[in-house]
């Protein structure tokens, strides 16, 4: 069995949801193009957060074929199977990440956790909606009078009478556990097991975007209170900061939705008549991008905020070219067909769908099975050698 002595690169690779040419363009690639580029000097660990998939509601019946033809698409996408020092391997087949996430879950404080903004967007929380209620419940409860007491109280005192503080976090706290009651304790969990998913490998760099730099906070901050209790069990990933430094932080393009361009391509949209799905039929898709909204300025020019949907077609013809916004603005510039210039987008998308899906059918799955298998077996003494570290420092060895 190899020893994995480098230092460790670790992201995941989605495990469901079917995948569009923004993921394609702002994960896939990205993504594989890290790991070629790395892998000499690092162990690259990329695994699939099945576990993860269902904090909020899925269709189950669907998530492992969802499992397997994501992998496929890396792979389609150009992932190499044949490098040694790049790892693929499935979460829910590593049984330490959940024992791991436990342990970690006695050492983690609710406090910590409920100040997650992810876990306040997904389950639905409001905060400036929260504290209007809070005050009006409050002021319902004991009249206008006593809270007007209150309040000039707390003036006076310029702050540091707290009692009218006190009770407006008494009815918040009421409230958030009103507005998370429809959310799965997993969700609220998630960055104890994102934690667990690092530290077992002694990750030092992990690309994160924007709506994930808490959850690599808390990594660090659980892997640094375990080894000021239990000596050094961890290796503490880097810094934020030195996470974008290393990667670099991504600057790129960002795909709209063809629909309605003031927001990015997402499944989560109610229509899918604005994303270009890998597995879209490329006549569809090409109609797609045909019906996508523009604007009436009535010449194409790249101006995101007065004509989000050209700049938006005008970004996409761009990376399916492979060439800089730039160069192609300058073939396009002022052109005043809109009709013409989305012909030529959906002839891209068309061609690129179709190129796409032939490398996809051509895809091995014995190939890709024989790989998974040999990273699940490498990762799995990795993580239990780790696992049994902290067993033995918790009492439990």
């Amino acid at each position: 069995m190899k020893i994995m002595t480098k230092p460790v690169i670790l992201t995941g690779l989605r495990a469901n949801n079917d995948l569009h040419i923004g993921n394609y363009f702002g994960a896939l690639l990205p993504i594989i193009d890290m790991a070629k580029s790395h892998a000499d000097e690092y162990e690259i660990n990329l695994f699939v957060p099945d576990l993860h998939s269902f904090t909020t509601p899925i269709d189950h019946s669907q998530l492992q074929g969802q499992i397997m033809r994501n992998l496929k698409l890396f792979v389609a996408a150009g992932l190499p199977l044949d490098n040694e020092n790049i790892h693929i391997y499935r979460q829910s087949f590593i049984p330490a990440h959940s024992e791991l996430t436990w342990i970690l879950d006695c050492f983690a404080y609710f406090g910590e956790l409920n100040r997650m903004i992810q876990f306040k967007e997904k389950s639905g929380i409001d905060r400036e909606k929260q504290a209007k209620e809070a005050l009006a419940r409050a002021t319902n409860d004991l009249g206008q009078e006593r809270m007007d007491e209150l309040l000039q109280s707390t003036v006076q005192s310029k702050g540091n009478d707290k009692e009218l503080l006190k009770i407006i976090l008494k009815y918040i706290q009421g409230l958030t556990a009103e507005d998370a009651r429809g959310s799965s304790v997993g969700l609220f969990n998630y960055p104890v097991l994102m934690a667990a998913d690092i530290l077992l490998y002694g990750a030092k760099y992990v690309p994160v975007g924007e709506d994930q730099t808490q959850h690599l906070e808390f990594a660090r901050d659980i892997a640094e209170r375990m080894n000021n209790k239990f000596g050094e069990l961890f290796v503490v990933p880097e810094p934020v900061k030195k996470q974008h430094e290393f990667f670099g932080k991504d600057q790129g393009l960002r795909i709209k939705d063809l629909q309605d361009p003031s927001r990015k391509m997402s499944k989560s949209e109610a229509s899918d008549k604005g994303i270009i799905f890998l597995g879209d039929n490329p006549d569809e898709a090409a109609k797609k991008v045909m019906s996508a909204a523009t604007d009436s300025v009535g010449a194409v020019h790249f101006d995101v905020e007065n004509q989000p949907g050209i700049s938006n077609l005008l970004q996409i013809h761009a990376l399916l070219a492979g060439k800089p916004l730039e160069e192609v603005l300058q073939h396009h510039e002022g052109q005043t067909n809109y009709g013409e210039f989305k012909g030529k987008v959906a002839d891209q998308v068309k061609a690129f769908l179709s190129d796409f899906q032939t490398k996809l059918e051509s895809v091995d799955e014995a190939a890709l099975m024989a790989k998974l298998q040999s990273s699940e077996a490498q990762m799995r003494d990795k993580a239990n050698a780790t696992l049994l570290e902290v067993q033995k420092a918790v009492g439990l060895r």
